[in-house]
């Protein structure tokens, strides 16, 4: 049970004006870094990526649809598990209809590293329908860090390295899957560009589940890793993972 204070309307609407002012100063910060975002360089994507998909094997350019901007969700999902890493599920669930982003020339893919073989059978299970293509066997998750193994490459995650990662507490983030979101463009030359990836609390600019439960008195409740997948809420032994 929350413990609220209770005022009267009036006092209510006095503490509300307040919180406004502060909400609108966030809106224009957040308008100001956006605009920022748009105005990063933009590197040119020389690797020749090979992906597997629904309907055979796809390289990144294929992955637009045609369209100019792509939207890559990196998850979670390691070849030797047998379904998606949770946190990645719940924020997924949140990707709505495809229509509005294709209409934008831009469409939403997620990629993992688990093979083809092992995603079809996990997104038939949760109900999705948006485009999942397996790198599985090549560079593309070591090359833009969300598959941390030092083996392959010196530690990276976040634009942290292994340093600055261990110094924060990160040691989670010092191997294995992890999770971001990477942008591309295809320009007049119909090269890909990459110009944005983002990390860690990052990619909750697109959960919704957290945005409408910042809005209520109770709030987040839990951390994003503590969601367990949505078909598993009604067990008793439901319990999240990340493997």
């Amino acid at each position: 049970m929350v413990d609220l204070k209770v005022v009267t309307r009036d006092e209510w609407l006095d503490a509300r004006k307040e919180l406004l002012a502060q909400e609108k100063e966030l809106t224009r910060q957040r308008d100001r870094i956006t605009a920022l975002r748009r105005q990063l360089p933009a590197v040119v994507v020389e690797k020749d990526y090979t992906f597997a998909g629904p309907d055979g094997p796809a390289k990144l350019v294929d992955l637009f649809d045609g369209r100019r901007q792509l939207i890559v969700y990196h998850f979670m999902f390691d070849p030797q598990w047998t379904e998606g890493c949770t946190s990645c599920s719940l924020l997924v669930d949140n990707f709505g209809h495809p229509a509005h982003l294709n209409s934008a020339d831009t469409t939403l893919v997620a990629v993992s590293r688990a093979p083809l073989a092992t995603i079809t059978p996990f997104k038939t299970r949760m109900g999705w329908t948006f485009p999942w293509y397996s790198s599985f066997g090549g560079d593309f998750n070591h090359d833009f860090g969300v598959t941390v193994d030092p083996a392959v490459a010196p530690v990276v995650y976040n634009y942290l390295d292994a340093e600055a990662l261990a110094a924060r507490g990160f040691d989670h983030h010092m191997a294995g899957e992890q999770h971001g979101i990477s942008v591309f463009v295809r320009d007049a030359d119909g090269r890909v560009l990459h110009t944005y990836s983002t990390y860690g609390r990052g990619p909750e600019q697109v959960l919704n589940t957290y945005h409408y439960l910042d809005l209520t008195p109770l709030g987040r409740q839990r951390y994003v890793n503590e969601f367990p997948h949505h078909d598993t809420y009604d067990e008793p032994s439901a319990a999240p993972h990340c493997h």
